[in-house]
């Protein structure tokens, strides 16, 4: 397994890291109940056999299933202090963001998480002034870090807005998660270079991409124009987000064994990984 420190936290993690969504959430991206103990079982097992194989870090969040996701990371990772668990919490009051924060706690089984994430997709203005701003949502965080409850502070979000760069600027956060694929690669242009992947490495942000796997898009789009096309993609598009250095974990979304010893394998196959200057090349 490849390991990185994760930025500003100073903790050593897998570069692999689990994604919880797919286990938690029902029909997402495929059919799929979420609350069929079979189907739950598999996602305990696979957890179980993540931290066999060397991942240690572990994503999951509130919504992923209300609450499902944690309650089964919860139960996988009872009584492990040696993987580092990211979840989330939603922008909203101080009593709403503590309220969720407990409940999370408790479907975690953890008297303190190690990450927790603003679960944004863009920032507007407003937004930012209700994170950052007098009493804001920034406050609330810090607060329950003051009180044992997290480690680390983190966000979110699937754009690369103005929203963005403000919330990196901000001294409090340690972690961003970025949506940073094959398809999606506007976070990082590396023949200028710029990109929000940049931004985050000079303010010693520890970077989390998530969407690896362009979340099914890029195939969809391979079927519709070749409709014939047998070749898997997938472990493809994993080692295209492992190649960018600026990557410190890759989130993959798993719920089997299957899924966890596909790819484990494939972040030990460094034969795989590609180099994104000369890819971006346009004159020979």
């Amino acid at each position: 397994m490849e390991y990185r420190i994760l930025g500003k936290t100073g903790v050593r993690v897998s570069r692999l890291g689990f994604g919880g969504a797919p286990a938690g959430l029902s029909h997402y991206l495929d059919p799929y109940d979420a609350t069929a103990k079979s189907n739950q079982d598999q996602v305990l097992l696979a957890v179980q056999t993540a931290v066999a194989m060397g991942v240690t870090y572990f994503d999951t969040a509130p919504g992923y299933g209300a609450g499902v996701g944690e309650t089964l990371f919860g139960e996988a990772l009872a009584g492990r202090d040696d993987v580092f668990l990211a979840s989330k919490i939603v922008l909203g009051s101080y009593d709403e963001m503590r309220r969720s924060l407990e409940a999370s706690l408790g479907r975690l089984r953890r008297s303190r998480i190690d990450l927790i994430q603003l679960h944004g997709e863009s920032y507007s203005d407003r937004a930012v002034e209700d994170i950052l701003g007098p009493k804001g949502a920034l406050e609330s965080i810090e607060q329950f870090r003051r009180e044992g409850l997290v480690r680390f502070i983190g966000f979110t979000s699937e754009d690369n807005n103005a929203g963005l760069y403000r919330l990196m600027d901000a001294a409090s956060f340690d972690v961003v998660q970025l949506c940073y694929n094959f398809l999606f690669q506007h976070p990082f242009e590396p023949s200028r270079p710029f990109g929000s992947l940049l931004s985050a490495k000079a303010h010693h942000l520890g970077i989390v991409s998530m969407r690896a796997t362009t979340s099914g898009t890029f195939q969809r789009w391979i079927q519709a124009v070749n409709p014939t096309n047998q070749f898997d993609y997938t472990p493809h598009l994993i080692q295209f987000v492992l190649s960018n250095p600026l990557i410190d974990v890759a989130l993959v979304g798993m719920r089997t064994v299957e899924m966890v010893s596909k790819n484990t394998a494939l972040v030990d196959d460094l034969s795989g990984r590609i180099d994104l200057p000369d890819l971006h090349r346009r004159y020979v």
